[in-house]
Parts: structure tokens; sequence; C-alpha cells
């Protein structure tokens, strides 16, 4: 597997967009994009569990009772959540977006993000959705990437190449996400493309499998957004043996999928609103899987702890006090920590106590922008990882005025 330029474009037969269509008042931003492959795909989603959903989920969620789609649509700017006429809105736009295109709404894929509670006219799409579709081409997974972004600071894009029997495959994939970050399910938005040949149940599996263990091991404030959404489309142009069941091929593929949810989760926690701070949470050794992801994400969405990791305070008993009080079955008194970043590596906690260390050597690690937090339970033969991002003056400033 090597990583190679293309995002959404690079696996065969996918053209991506992004333009701005007047959504966003800034003129300089993209707000619609649109992927697009050319011939049928079969296709797999995960959801936000929040209960509130935007308007978007519930039309896509029809959309692929029959797990088909050709293409991705999405605007920022607006959520188009907890809008009365948001179901229809979201329909039009497919339906415009249908036309443009010459295929069915029903295989369209829809989304939306930005602010919850705000009307959202069909005006914009109406006037743009034959320019949005003029402009689709093979070298536009970076635009496209750039019109789901909200307040985001840097774009997530990525793919690979690997091979299949003989065939040489792809993955690529954007992502948005920078705020209102604590998935259960997948992240804010991701949209993944692969021409890998893949049976729909299959598809299905594996993205929940590694959705598991990368996405919903994100946390940047504790806050499930309404639009969550991750979407994958496959269309079998690598012309490699469908994959049918969980073999070799089916293990290779759910490998480059991993490493790319992986590398878009790590972005999406880096991006953290005002983060300055990438934090990873490693927990070796508990009981169970259940019992290492809840102690990982409980450390991660601490914000007493990601408070003292923005000031480079080695405060552990912040680690302990959220170990503690996650619901993960463990022995207190076998607990071991380590603060870790490329300056070196100290312990802090051992058998559950307080650890000898040097605080200007713990200062001079934390002081770099990615910090690792290494907790060894001494309990058991699983692990997990969480990602998150330390806690800044700068987050409230920028959620303190969002709306206005």
């Amino acid at each position: 597997m090597k990583n190679i330029e293309g995002g959404v474009c690079a696996p065969i037969g996918f053209k991506a967009t992004g333009i701005h269509c007047g959504v966003r008042k800034n003129k300089d931003k993209k707000d619609l994009s649109l992927i697009v492959s050319d011939v049928m795909c079969h296709s797999a989603s995960t959801y936000t569990q929040n209960k509130v959903k935007g308007a978007p989920i519930y039309v896509t969620k029809e959309h692929l009772k029959n797990n088909e789609a050709i293409a991705i649509l999405c605007n920022s700017g607006n959520a188009n959540t907890c809008n009365e006429d948001g179901i229809d809105i979201a329909n039009a736009m497919c339906d415009l977006c249908a036309k443009e295109l010459n295929i069915k709404a029903e295989d369209i894929i829809i989304a939306s993000t930005g602010v919850i509670g705000q009307p959202l006219s069909l005006e914009p799409f109406e006037l743009h959705m034959a320019e949005l579709v003029e402009s689709l081409n093979e070298n536009g997974s970076h635009d496209a990437c750039l019109g789901i972004m909200t307040t985001d600071t840097m774009p997530k894009e990525y793919a690979v190449e690997f091979e299949l029997n003989g065939k040489i495959c792809h993955i690529g994939a954007i992502a948005k996400g920078s705020g209102m970050i604590h998935p259960n399910m997948a992240t804010m938005l991701a949209f993944v493309t692969t021409d890998v040949s893949i049976s729909k149940e299959m598809l299905q599996q594996v993205i929940v499998e590694v959705v598991n263990d990368t996405f919903n091991m994100v946390s940047v404030d504790g806050d499930t957004s309404t639009n969550d959404m991750l979407s994958i489309l496959a269309n079998g142009l690598a012309n490699n043996k469908e994959i049918q069941i969980v073999n070799e091929d089916y293990q290779t593929f759910k490998e480059a999928l991993y490493y790319i949810c992986e590398c878009l989760s790590k972005g999406i926690a880096k991006d953290g609103e005002g983060a300055t701070k990438l934090l990873t949470c490693k927990v070796n050794h508990a009981k169970t899987i259940k019992d290492a992801k809840i102690v990982a994400k409980s450390v991660i969405t601490s914000s007493l702890f990601k408070a003292a990791m923005f000031g480079k305070d080695a405060n552990w008993g912040r680690i302990l006090c959220a170990i503690g009080y996650s619901e993960a079955s463990l022995d207190i008194d076998k607990i071991e920590v380590h603060l870790s970043s490329i300056k070196g590596d100290v312990c802090v906690c051992r058998s559950g106590k307080g650890y000898p260390f040097s605080e200007e050597k713990a200062l001079e690690i934390l002081s770099e922008d990615e910090i690792e937090i290494l907790i060894d339970l001494h309990d058991g033969d699983d692990n997990a990882t969480a990602w998150g991002c330390d806690l800044t003056y700068d987050y409230v400033k920028i959620n303190g005025d969002y709306r206005t």
C-alpha cells in the first residue's frame, strides 16, 4: 500500500468538484461539492446517533435502502437541521442535481453541514447546479474538499493504492470536521470512494468495523453533531474478483480503508477548533476491547486534562481521575501512565501512584504539537487508541459568536 495524490478522484471512474453557490456569504469560500462515479456503485453509510438529525440524513437513508448510489452532493454553511421544510429542500436539491446529471434523484447521497436551525433557501442550488455539474473533473477532489469545510483550518484529503490478486486498486477520501466532534458513528462528514469490487453486505460490514476503531474514537469537544455521516461509493472498476466473504482480500481492503480513516480521524482531531496539539491516548493491556476504548475516550474527552495539555502541565492526576470515573472494569492499583512526544518520554504514574519525574523534561515533552498519553492497565491483552486535542482560549472565541 502506498500514499498517492488525487483524493476521491484517485480511484478509477470518479470525478468531483466544488464551487461557491451563495449559501455562505463569503464569496471566497466554496460551499457546494459533488462527487460522481461513471457507473453505479455499491454504497454504505454510517450516521449520527444524535436524536436530532439533519434533514439530509433522512433523505440519504431512504435513498440507500438498496445500498446503491452514483453521486454525493453536499453543501456547507447551513446544516439544514430543525427546518420545517428541510426534507423538502434536501429532496429538491437531489432533484436539481439528478436532472443535470441525467440520473435518478434516489441515486444521490445528500449531506449538509453548518449552522443548525437556520432556513435554507433552494435558490442558490437552482442558480448554480448546472455550473456545479459542468465543473466536474478528474482533478476536482481538492475543490470538493474545500466545499465541505466550515470552521476547518486545513483540508483533510487522502488516497492510497494497493493490490488485490494482481489488480491495482485505490481508495480516496475527503472529510470535514473541527468542532462539535464527539462521534457515535463516523465523523462530521466523510466521503470515501473506491474502485474495488466488493459486495454490498461486505461493504457495510467493513465500514462499521473500521469506523468503530477510527472515527468513533475521536473527540474534540464532547458534542455529537446532528449531521455526522460517513458514506462510501465502490464502483468495482478495478476489476478485481468481487469480495463476497471475509478472506485475505477483505482483510487487505480493510487495512487500506482503516489507514485512510485513521488519517482522517487524526486530521480532524488535530484541526479541532482552536487546538494547538494533537493528543493520542493509547491504552494497553485492558481486560477487554470495550474497557480499553472506554478508558481512552474518557481521558481524551476530559476538559480538565485537555486544558492541562494546552498549558503544558503534566497534571497526571487528571488522567487518573478520568480513568476512575469511566465505566471500565480495571484495577486502579495496576495503572501505569507515560507522557510522550518526539522530545522523549516520562513515566508520571506507576501502580496507580505518583512516580517521580522531571518537571523540566515533562515541559519539554508537552511543548510539542503532538502528544501521546500511554496508559498500561496491566490487566489483560486488549488495546485501543483515541484521538483528541487540547482545550484553548480560542475554542471559546470561535464558538461564542459562531452563528452571529
